[in-house]
Protein backbone atom coordinates (compact mmCIF):
# COMPACT_ATOMS: atom_id res chain seq x y z
CA UNK A 1 0.00 0.00 0.00
CA UNK A 2 1.69 3.35 -1.11
CA UNK A 3 2.35 5.99 1.86
CA UNK A 4 0.39 8.85 3.16
CA UNK A 5 3.25 11.09 1.25
CA UNK A 6 2.72 9.44 -1.91
CA UNK A 7 -0.70 10.40 -2.07
CA UNK A 8 -0.14 13.66 -0.77
CA UNK A 9 2.16 14.03 -3.88
CA UNK A 10 -0.11 12.89 -6.05
CA UNK A 11 -2.86 15.14 -4.83
CA UNK A 12 -0.39 18.19 -4.85
CA UNK A 13 0.42 17.69 -8.40
CA UNK A 14 -3.51 16.98 -9.33
CA UNK A 15 -4.39 20.25 -7.75
CA UNK A 16 -1.31 21.92 -9.66
CA UNK A 17 -2.37 20.55 -13.02
CA UNK A 18 -6.78 21.28 -12.20
CA UNK A 19 -6.24 24.85 -10.49
CA UNK A 20 -9.47 24.14 -8.30
CA UNK A 21 -9.81 22.00 -5.42
CA UNK A 22 -11.65 21.54 -2.14
CA UNK A 23 -10.23 20.40 1.32
CA UNK A 24 -11.82 19.24 4.38
CA UNK A 25 -10.90 17.88 7.88
CA UNK A 26 -11.78 13.83 7.99
CA UNK A 27 -12.78 12.37 11.79
CA UNK A 28 -9.19 11.51 11.81
CA UNK A 29 -8.18 15.08 12.15
CA UNK A 30 -6.41 15.05 8.85
CA UNK A 31 -6.77 17.30 6.43
CA UNK A 32 -7.68 16.14 3.12
CA UNK A 33 -7.49 17.97 -0.71
CA UNK A 34 -9.63 16.62 -3.57
CA UNK A 35 -10.31 18.04 -6.87
CA UNK A 36 -12.93 19.54 -8.32
CA UNK A 37 -14.23 17.84 -11.57
CA UNK A 38 -16.95 18.42 -14.32
CA UNK A 39 -16.84 15.11 -16.60
CA UNK A 40 -19.18 13.25 -16.54
CA UNK A 41 -17.73 10.49 -13.97
CA UNK A 42 -18.94 13.36 -11.30
CA UNK A 43 -20.83 12.53 -7.89
CA UNK A 44 -21.48 14.40 -4.61
CA UNK A 45 -20.14 14.42 -1.45
CA UNK A 46 -21.34 16.37 1.95
CA UNK A 47 -18.33 17.76 3.26
CA UNK A 48 -19.39 17.09 6.78
CA UNK A 49 -17.36 15.60 9.04
CA UNK A 50 -18.57 12.44 9.21
CA UNK A 51 -20.43 12.13 5.65
CA UNK A 52 -18.69 8.74 3.82
CA UNK A 53 -21.19 8.26 0.84
CA UNK A 54 -21.42 10.13 -2.34
CA UNK A 55 -24.00 10.38 -4.60
CA UNK A 56 -24.87 10.62 -7.99
CA UNK A 57 -27.76 12.96 -7.82
CA UNK A 58 -27.51 16.29 -6.07
CA UNK A 59 -31.09 15.63 -4.98
CA UNK A 60 -29.92 12.16 -3.53
CA UNK A 61 -32.22 11.48 -0.32
CA UNK A 62 -28.78 10.72 1.30
CA UNK A 63 -28.08 14.47 1.16
CA UNK A 64 -31.19 15.89 2.72
CA UNK A 65 -29.15 15.74 6.03
CA UNK A 66 -26.20 17.39 5.20
CA UNK A 67 -25.62 20.16 7.21
CA UNK A 68 -22.10 20.92 5.26
CA UNK A 69 -21.74 22.25 1.52
CA UNK A 70 -22.26 20.07 -1.22
CA UNK A 71 -19.64 19.82 -3.44
CA UNK A 72 -19.43 17.83 -7.07
CA UNK A 73 -16.02 15.87 -7.10
CA UNK A 74 -15.13 12.93 -9.41
CA UNK A 75 -15.99 9.81 -8.69
CA UNK A 76 -12.01 8.37 -8.44
CA UNK A 77 -11.87 11.09 -5.43
CA UNK A 78 -14.73 10.50 -3.67
CA UNK A 79 -13.14 6.76 -3.72
CA UNK A 80 -10.17 7.92 -3.35
CA UNK A 81 -10.71 9.71 0.36
CA UNK A 82 -13.13 6.18 1.22
CA UNK A 83 -16.35 7.21 0.35
CA UNK A 84 -18.67 4.50 -0.75
CA UNK A 85 -22.16 4.44 -2.81
CA UNK A 86 -25.12 6.10 -1.04
CA UNK A 87 -27.84 3.20 0.06
CA UNK A 88 -30.38 5.05 -2.03
CA UNK A 89 -28.81 4.96 -4.81
CA UNK A 90 -27.91 0.98 -5.58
Amino acid sequence: MPSKKYHIKKLLLLIITVGLFFSFTTTDGSTTVITSDSSTSSVYICKGKYSKKYHYNSNCRGLSNCKSDIVRVSLSSAKQIGRTLCGWED
